[in-house]
């Protein structure tokens, strides 16, 4: 770090004048490589150790909003230095997570929630200052939304994950699917590119309708046409945990009717048990791992098995149960699929015991530079061994 700093005398000075921030950045530096690294490729966060208040002050996000909007609109017609701006601002807040989680004052759902409304406030700011630029625009404010999918859709990001979002729109205007298809693409282009900030996030699109080969956009009702007569089972399993993140409310409220219509419909048990179980097994086929090693989301009895558990569970139950069908995150669906009698109550706080702690080693791991989220088997062998019981349970029935 101190290598990366030394010709920028402003930061030495900084360092050497404040020793409780040099106190500070020794004993986060000394308890996360993950965070040196990140500190190393953006020194400007060295301003954040200043003030600890800040730094360990539980996030305002409507403050936060005012704030990021107020230093976008100082660099108005400078769509770069706007760029610049939005991956400070993400980076800041982020480091401030991190310094809190290293100082044992976030539980592994709070990082998460913390982490995961940073992204919805980075989108739903982006939408408002990228559509003015759009070329061929046609209307003030877009009738356009963005679906957040997978670990942004549970609300379960952690430090590094991308962003698993699709776009709808609803507009009959002829030429609305071209124009926000350049929107979309223009937001894409906004969060990938490496400015001299860094990247905002890597952002995934292969979960809309038809994947890589389908259009950047979908209309709300050619969507709806999708999931309920072209989707395949896994394409059901993951709209179970998507949610509206950013853009029109109405759109996502027109999106919520279809996730519950699609989440509702009369499944025959037999067929959704081998359909989930046959995509499982096609993952776990591309899986190398020793024996005695553990990847915590990949292996049998990780996350992921967690994950396809509860989706199999919800879709094959929702008709029965509708509460089933709310987005509350898989520790309280377990929770729920315990108290609706659905699978027994001693082993669902078992596997909530091992999914918890799965997710908080995978963001241990993650602050310790990990470049893999592997730990020995032995380590979680209690954990495995209750989930491939749930699984024994729900699945040899």
């Amino acid at each position: 770090l101190l290598e990366s700093i030394c010709r920028r005398a402003s930061y030495l000075a900084l360092l050497a004048e404040h020793t409780q921030a040099m106190h500070l950045l020794m004993k986060l530096c000394s308890s996360s490589p993950w965070l040196s690294n990140y500190l190393v490729q953006h020194p400007i966060l060295l301003d954040e150790l200043l003030d600890t208040r800040t730094l360990y002050a539980a996030p305002d996000f409507v403050a936060m909003r005012v704030e990021l909007e107020k230093r976008l609109d100082a660099a108005e017609g400078d769509i770069e230095q706007q760029m610049d701006l939005m991956r400070h601002f993400k980076h800041a807040n982020v480091f401030r997570f991190a310094a809190q989680d290293i100082n044992g004052e976030l539980s592994p759902e709070k990082l998460s929630d913390y982490l995961s409304e940073l992204a919805e406030l980075v989108l739903s700011v982006s939408l408002t200052y990228i559509w003015p630029h759009v070329r061929g625009k046609h209307l003030e404010v877009p009738k356009f939304s963005v679906i957040g999918y997978g670990k942004l859709g549970g609300k379960e990001l952690g430090y590094a994950s991308d962003l698993d979002i699709i776009f709808l729109y609803d507009d009959d205007a002829p030429e609305a699917g071209e124009v926000y298809a350049r929107f979309a693409q223009r937001i894409n282009n906004w969060f990938n590119s490496l400015t001299s900030a860094g990247l905002l996030y890597e952002t995934d699109l292969q979960l809309r309708p038809d994947g890589n080969s389908g259009l950047l956009v979908s209309s709300v009702s050619a969507f709806r046409d999708y999931q309920l007569n072209k989707a395949w089972v896994w394409e059901h399993q993951a709209i179970s945990r998507a949610r509206f993140v950013a853009g029109d409310a109405n759109i996502g409220k027109a999106f919520d009717k279809i996730r519950i219509e699609v989440m509702t419909l009369p499944r025959e048990t037999k067929q959704l048990k081998l359909d989930v179980q046959s995509m499982r097994e096609k993952m776990r086929a591309t899986l190398h791992i020793a024996a005695d090693i553990f990847d915590i989301k990949h292996s049998t009895g990780g996350i992921i098995d967690v994950e396809f558990l509860v989706q199999y569970l919800v879709l094959a139950h929702a008709k029965q149960y509708p509460q089933l069908t709310a987005n509350i995150g898989n520790i309280a669906l377990l929770k729920l699929l315990s108290s609706l009698n659905i699978i027994e109550s001693v082993l669902a706080e078992k596997v909530i015991l091992a999914y918890r702690d799965y997710r908080h080693t995978q963001h241990m791991l993650k602050l310790q530079g990990a470049a893999h989220l592997q730990v020995p088997a032995s380590t979680v062998s209690a954990h495995v061994m209750a989930v491939k019981a749930l699984w024994q349970a729900v699945f040899n029935n």
